[in-house]
């Protein structure tokens, strides 16, 4: 196996490249860095320090690498700027990925997966339900249309040059080396404040003082095994949903996380914060099916907590 994995100096694409490593595959991690870091890039994997939104470039780095396989991680990952900023959103995670989509074409790559959303694809997921890959997507977000109007072209390029690809649904992934500055995955950002005893806020679902937005949080091993089962053609279906199947709402997540770390940060109370769906819970069974029971909130987070907790601490 020789894997190209774009986005791969970020938190979940950087995550892979070490377990791919360790497979004994050939990896090569293509980012540009505006939001990855290079100290990610284990040292055994090749770097290219290029912009998916760039076609030349990004069709050099294949031609050299002649990479078998691709994971596409690279994207936009915020609601919020993509709600600011949709022209933003839509030429880096939709042109974007056309680029990488037209270059696994031109070199021949063997199998494309492609890391979609769960959280944000389904929209509103009605209390007592849970979405499944039948469920129709809703996307209410720029981000959301742009992730979903990808697989479509998926399946055109499927179509048309016989592209053999998998979509993975993620919930919403956190776990060590997420990013927690700007506008990143809210378990890391709250991990990094509690460790300082700062202030964290809980937005709102509906009104100011809520227990806030309810989501399906899947740890971020288990996303690389999913990862890694759909580049070995473990995983059967086109589109599989990545996530645990049990909810949580924000201020539950506080809470346990402020009662892992004995903080004494104030859990604060925010408005609705523009894009954000109030409800997001996966069907996951047939992940469990495939790849055995994922890890628990609980476990998650105290492997999370102490991982921010040694960064802060320097060791």
């Amino acid at each position: 196996m020789r894997l190209l994995i774009t986005g791969g100096a970020g938190f979940i694409g950087s995550n892979l490249a070490d377990k791919a490593l360790e497979a004994g595959w050939k990896v090569a991690v293509l980012d540009d860095l505006s939001s990855g870091r290079r100290e990610n890039v284990p040292p055994d994997a090749e770097f290219f320090q290029v912009d998916i939104q760039d076609p030349v470039s990004l069709n050099n780095a294949f031609a050299s690498f002649k990479p078998t396989a691709v994971s596409h991680q690279a994207a936009q990952a915020s609601v919020a700027v993509s709600v600011r900023e949709p022209q933003k959103d839509a030429s880096i995670n939709l042109i974007g990925s056309i680029n990488v989509m037209q270059a696994c074409v031109n070199h021949k790559v063997e199998h494309l997966v492609f890391a979609s959303t769960g959280g944000a694809i389904y929209g509103e997921v009605p209390d007592g339900t849970r979405a499944s890959i039948s469920t129709i997507p809703l996307p209410l977000s720029p981000y959301a249309c742009s992730k979903f109007s990808v697989e479509k072209y998926l399946a055109c390029f499927r179509h048309e040059h016989g592209l053999n690809f998998t979509v993975l649904r993620y919930a919403n992934v956190y776990g060590p080396r997420q990013d927690p500055h700007g506008e990143a995955g809210v378990v890391a950002i709250f991990c990094n404040r509690m460790w300082a005893n700062e202030p964290v806020s809980v937005f709102a679902r509906k009104t100011v003082g809520d227990p806030g937005c309810v989501r399906d949080y899947v740890f971020i091993d288990d996303v690389v095994k999913a990862n890694m089962a759909a580049l070995q053609g473990q995983i059967p279906e086109r589109v599989l949903n990545v996530g645990t199947g049990r909810e949580t709402n924000t201020r539950q997540l506080a809470e346990h996380i402020r009662t892992t770390l004995s903080s004494n940060s104030e859990i604060r109370y925010g408005d609705r914060r523009a894009g954000d769906v109030e409800r997001s819970l996966l069907d996951a069974d047939r992940l469990a099916e495939l790849l055995g029971p994922t890890v628990t909130v609980a476990d998650g987070l105290r492997i999370t907590a102490e991982w921010f907790g040694k960064k802060a601490a320097g060791t």
